[in-house]
């Protein structure tokens, strides 16, 4: 049985259900990435140098990358209705329980290691009820929508923590934010009905999933897709500010028209793959959109200096690599049955987050030791890798 033949009880493919998962998504993402907002607040707090810093924001990551075939597991065992409130409830309380760490940095880490954990239940959960909710047809877009809570989340959580912290302390901020997400969570609950599961929670069918050839590639795929974008997230500020010369906020503003065009890709590279039809549409998207980021990340490694130039590139690495997660679900979704969509969703996020955890550093340690322009030919490099293995996905399907 594959995606498409599915459809959730809530809606009958219906978009209020689409926006019901899809504000759960930027609910969950307000949460979690409300830690990268409050690194400073960390740093002054705990005392810290910016390498626990790092660490601090690693213990997050790791937990959820742990945590994702559990989650996945459990996906596909009870449905995606209760792992979503659960999930949710479980991000407010851990995310409160954040701002009480201090001045233990062991229990900092512990409790945030917890929100991790907590949201390795989005990206299966949310990821099953979209394929379940959309639209006949509009698939890719239903899921570029969906992706688009991320950003959404992550960009508001920035400002209601930094916000907040002027008139008041930063952990007001994050109670803020999980009094909102538990509100969210009880509403969810009583409004999205949702699909069953198959009732008992068992292993990951990995080995079933281990022979389908797509799949493998596709999550290989994922492995240098996160390298290249937490490599280019990571330190797109640092690179505005060492090579351009601007200043923190100018910097910082690249990073945000980074996202901001981040949400554009995703929902126009999703209703121009549902032109294209299925996953073989869903990766032809994905397959040009990683093409070009290769010629852009190539500009970077012979250019550097001009604001102007510099901006340009960022916003169009935004429309490509930072646009093309929602249609490398959407094709995810689209060569696993419906029954493996929580392990098959838990597999690709755990490559894009171990992409996420090895690149950053090596990236870093690239530019100290050579530059900037070694650091962008290493992801350039990592860029093309996924490029090929979507086109070797794109021919399997």
């Amino acid at each position: 049985m594959t995606g498409s033949e599915t459809r959730d009880d809530s809606g009958d493919g219906s978009w209020r259900a689409v926006g019901s998962v899809a504000g759960w998504q930027t609910a969950a993402s307000l949460c979690y990435y409300a830690i990268f907002a409050a690194t400073g607040f960390v740093r002054d707090a705990f005392s810290v140098s910016e390498s626990l810093v790092g660490l601090f924001l690693t213990a997050g990551l790791l937990g959820y990358t742990v945590f994702l075939f559990p989650s996945g597991a459990a996906v596909d065992g009870y449905g995606e209705k209760p792992v979503m409130v659960v999930g949710l409830l479980a991000l407010s309380v851990a995310l409160v329980g954040v701002t009480f760490a201090p001045p233990s940095y062991l229990l900092l880490l512990v409790t945030v290691a917890l929100l991790g954990a907590a949201y390795s239940t989005a990206m299966p959960a949310s990821n099953r009820g979209i394929v379940a909710a959309a639209p006949a047809g509009s698939k890719n877009l239903a899921m570029g929508l969906k992706q688009v809570g991320v950003t959404v989340g992550s960009g508001a959580s920035s400002l209601i923590v930094t916000g907040v912290a002027v008139v008041a302390a930063w952990q007001v901020g994050f109670w803020a934010i999980a009094v909102f997400a538990a509100g969210y969570a009880l509403v969810f609950a009583t409004r999205y009905r949702g699909n069953p599961g198959t009732g008992r929670l068992e292993r990951p069918r990995l080995a079933g999933l281990g022979g389908n050839r797509a799949y493998v590639a596709l999550v290989a795929a994922g492995l240098f897709i996160g390298a290249s974008i937490f490599s280019m997230l990571g330190y797109t500020v640092l690179y505005v500010q060492d090579v351009v010369g601007t200043g923190p906020a100018l910097a910082g503003g690249v990073l945000a028209a980074t996202q901001v065009t981040g949400s554009v890709g995703r929902i126009g590279a999703g209703s121009l793959a549902d032109r294209l039809g299925g996953p073989r549409g869903a990766a032809t998207v994905a397959l040009v959109q990683l093409a070009g980021a290769v010629a852009l990340f190539s500009l970077l490694v012979g250019t550097g200096g001009s604001f102007a130039l510099t901006i340009a590139v960022f916003v169009a690495l935004g429309l490509t690599i930072h646009g093309s997660t929602g249609v490398f679900y959407s094709c995810l979704s689209g060569v696993v049955d419906d029954g493996d969509i929580g392990a098959a969703t838990a597999g690709g996020q755990t490559a894009l987050n171990v992409g996420g955890l090895v690149a950053p550093p090596l990236f870093g340690f690239v530019v100290e030791s050579t530059g900037y322009g070694a650091g962008w030919a290493l992801v350039a490099g990592s860029t093309v890798l996924a490029t090929v293995l979507l086109f070797v996905v794109r021919r399997r399907i």
